[in-house]
């Protein structure tokens, strides 16, 4: 409940700030629209907001329970094989090395201007984080377990079933909150690439067409959008690791 209040707190200076930053500087409203034209806004086109707004969400769910699961795929066959860990983490690494908005023009080209290339990008993006953080959270499970487990004639799959994937939760837990704030960013860079629907291409068309105010609406339902999924995945992973 304190995080709530926090939060909330938060907001209200925020808004605050962005109030007296337009009052102060006389900024006319198609460069700095007030938090309440914006608020207007959402209100007036709330069914506008809500059409594209249901694009980017179904993108961003689909993209992160996919990269979550094949990052956990992926970070147990790491943690399980020296020579998975030889040959496929320096490939995981240079992956990160290519800047994202380099390859949303080839995924648009790829697959399409639909739903796929937009679900791949925020796969990508969360991809390593939840790899990452799963498999460092794997290799670090307490060796005096590890040892007692041998000496008990436990195998290497039921060890890492019973004893390192289980310890490691808290750790794919993280990685899962990142990926929360990581995912809508992926959604909307294939968004601005090449859509015709989502909060992202209504960005750029709110842009083009000077309605600054219709831009920072798309802006804060995403936003909230990403604080919702964010809290989610952060109570969701709390009474998993509560009921372990």
């Amino acid at each position: 409940m304190a995080a709530w209040k926090a939060g909330l707190a938060s907001a209200v200076l925020g808004i605050s700030v962005w109030q007296l930053v337009v009052w102060g500087t006389g900024v006319p409203r198609f460069i700095l629209p007030g938090p309440d034209l914006v608020a207007r806004t959402i209100w007036t086109s709330r069914a506008l907001l809500a059409e594209h707004a249901m694009i980017t969400v179904a993108e961003v769910l689909i993209g992160l329970g996919l990269g979550a699961i094949l990052g956990a795929v992926s970070a147990v066959a790491l943690a399980a094989s020296p020579l998975a860990r030889a040959l496929v983490r320096p490939m995981l690494v240079f992956s990160q090395a290519i800047p994202v908005f380099a390859l949303a023009p080839l995924l648009t080209l790829w697959l399409g201007y639909g739903l796929a290339s937009k679900v791949f990008m925020a796969l990508i993006i969360i991809y390593f984080p939840v790899t990452s953080s799963f498999f460092d959270a794997l290799m670090r499970t307490n060796p005096d377990w590890l040892r007692l487990a041998r000496v008990m004639g436990g195998g290497r799959a039921r060890v890492m079933w019973h004893i390192r994937i289980p310890a490691a939760l808290p750790g794919f837990a993280s990685g899962l909150r990142l990926a929360a704030v990581y995912a809508p960013i992926g959604a909307i860079i294939g968004e601005w690439v090449g859509a015709s629907k989502g909060l992202g291409y209504l960005m750029l068309l709110a842009n083009g067409r000077a309605k600054t105010d219709l831009m920072f609406a798309a802006l804060i339902v995403l936003a909230v959008f990403t604080i919702l999924l964010h809290a989610t995945i952060s109570e969701l992973a709390k009474r998993l690791l509560e009921d372990r």
